[in-house]
């Protein structure tokens, strides 16, 4: 009797241990988690900050575009005031020839104004330089979220290890999150 009461108390004690390794294994995959997590959240600000970027951009590429729209209306209402004064028989006339010579000068300017730098020339390369500094944002943006989602990922696995046992999930789950941390600084610094 006392050899089965010997067996017992092993078997007891083994289990003992094998709850001990899957707790100390919980804690560290609780811990894993908590770090992923952490991960997560300034991914997301990133991810935030890059989506905010982009809609600023994107306001003032439509801001410069439609104020490009506005000079070019102007320049071609006083270019056509110009050339009707000259159709015009009085023409030739001081008078008529200083409304043209204004109407050209104005046309002109609304084109290219390097002096006051809103010219259409002017406001073509601001739009353009917003709209390449838009679609880095954007893609700054993508990048962050796929960052964001492979942390996502990284913590379910990590749950699900803890469920059910299989710590290569929590390996893979550390894994997945280191790759996805290195990504993430990659792109904090613009490197991708």
């Amino acid at each position: 009797m006392s050899e089965d009461l010997e067996r017992a108390q092993h078997t007891m004690e083994g289990g003992g241990h094998a709850h001990l390794h899957s707790d100390t294994s919980a804690r560290r995959v609780a811990v894993l988690v908590a770090v992923i997590a952490a991960a997560l959240a300034l991914a997301q600000i990133g991810a935030k900050s890059a989506q905010n970027e982009y809609l600023t951009h994107h306001v003032a590429v439509s801001d410069d575009w439609a104020f490009y729209q506005a000079k070019n209306v102007r320049a071609v209402l006083r270019e056509a005031e110009a050339e009707l004064l000259e159709s015009l028989p009085t023409a030739s006339q001081p008078t008529v020839q200083a409304k043209i010579t204004a109407a050209r000068e104005y046309e002109a300017r609304m084109r290219d104004d390097p002096k006051a730098g809103d010219g259409m020339a002017q406001l073509a390369a601001k739009a353009k330089q917003q709209e390449a500094d838009r679609d880095h944002a954007f893609q700054r943006y993508h990048a962050f979220e796929l960052v964001t989602g492979a942390f996502e990922i990284a913590i379910v696995l990590a749950s699900v290890s803890v469920v059910t046992r299989v710590w290569t999930l929590a390996v893979a789950a550390g894994a997945l999150g280191l790759v996805a941390g290195l990504c993430g600084i990659a792109v904090a610094v613009e490197l991708i």
